[in-house]
């Protein structure tokens, strides 16, 4: 394909080329998710390992003790998280019990109030409820599957932190000689990036989950710890998790308690959470090297989330990232890098300045002839 190919050919191959990229990326999810989460908490842990190598540590013994810390940090969360989900569990029985009998409340009110038949309620939950079976289990067997997650992964860090100078070089060398800044540049703005993203993203997951279980403490919320840590979970997932962690403390202010004072209550707390959060937190913690506006940044998260699930949703924002990064450095791309990005031009070729909507002064001699006359 060459320049002087009409618009419409252009425009096929590259059509074609975009639907062959997803097709491949949608079928080998079991594989290329892994590696994904994979390159990212080895950036991540990058720095660590660099500093136990620069005090005389074997270079296989410091990858070792950077997964160390890692994996230590990791058990952590997950016993801290096993020991609040152990307590929930001693009132599952009472939680299933109260909650059916507000289900079938509500059944019975959407029967009267909309004509929907009990028995077309309950295939509309049942369709609900496989289609959702069905999400989560892409979700845990091409991202969190306990194979993965407990081999692949640590695996893949160790090959990626010990074979780093072998892929630089590649990464090098597959480009001509003129394009090394460049490349060193683009190499240099991913790592960055990525890190002080992730990094922003953990400290902010941690004052939200603090603020989290605070309201939900006061509020009296059954279990409020371990909701409020679940929602700070949630909404490391850009807009979309968020909506999704008020969900959670609303069903069970709603299971455990009589009224709804409760739940306008979580709302309200979490609403302002939520203002803090994307005002002050997001601006001044999360790395401001993600320059992704709003729009591209909630197309990324829906469409990762339809190619990979919930982990498609936490990998867009970093993988669009690094694509505006790279579109950036490319003088033919930069139009691209700008549309991702969040700085909006004051003005625009073609566009009419202010100027040239209001009339003249000739035109306006001719308005006041024409009133005179």
């Amino acid at each position: 394909m060459t320049q002087t190919d009409p618009f419409y050919k252009k425009s096929t191959v590259i059509l074609f080329g975009f639907i062959l990229l997803v097709y491949v990326l949608f079928t080998l999810a079991d594989i290329l998710v892994p590696i994904a989460f994979s390159v990212l908490i080895a950036i991540l842990l990058n720095p660590l390992n660099s500093r136990f190598q620069r005090v005389r540590i074997p270079k296989v013994l410091s990858i070792l003790l950077t997964l160390l810390v890692a994996l230590t940090a990791l058990g952590l969360l997950l016993y801290f998280l096993s020991s609040q989900i152990a307590q929930f569990g001693e009132m599952v029985p009472i939680l299933k019990q109260k909650f059916t009998q507000i289900l079938t409340d509500l059944q019975h009110w959407a029967e009267r109030t909309f004509g929907i038949g009990i028995q077309k309620q309950t295939q509309i939950l049942k369709d609900a409820a496989n289609s959702s079976k069905a999400v989560v289990g892409r979700t845990v067997s091409s991202a969190l599957g306990i194979f993965s997650l407990l081999f692949l992964i640590p695996v893949y860090i160790f090959l990626l932190l010990y074979y780093k100078p072998l892929i630089l070089n590649f990464l090098f060398e597959v480009f001509s000689h003129k394009n090394t800044q460049s490349v060193a540049d683009i190499l240099h703005e991913t790592k960055s990036a990525i890190q002080s993203y992730i990094v922003g993203l953990l400290i902010e997951a941690s004052i939200v989950a603090v603020l989290n279980s605070v309201a939900l403490t006061l509020l009296g919320v059954k279990y409020g710890i371990l909701l409020g840590v679940i929602g700070a979970i949630l909404n490391m997932i850009p807009y979309i998790g968020g909506l999704i962690a008020i969900i959670l403390p609303v069903l069970m202010a709603t299971v455990t308690k009589e009224g709804y004072t409760t739940q306008l209550a979580i709302i309200g707390a979490y609403a302002v959470i939520q203002f803090i959060d994307n005002n002050i937190l997001v601006p001044r913690i999360v790395s401001s090297k993600v320059q992704l506006n709003a729009l591209v940044s909630i197309l990324a998260v829906l469409l990762g989330g339809a190619l990979w699930g919930f982990a498609g949703m936490f990998l867009s924002i970093p993988f669009v990232a690094v694509i505006k990064i790279i579109c950036d450095r490319i003088e033919e791309l930069q139009p691209w890098g700008k549309l991702l990005g969040d700085q909006v031009p004051a003005n625009y070729p073609g566009q009419i300045s202010p100027s040239q909507n209001s009339p003249s002064k000739t035109d306006k001699t001719e308005i006041n002839i024409v009133r005179q006359e």
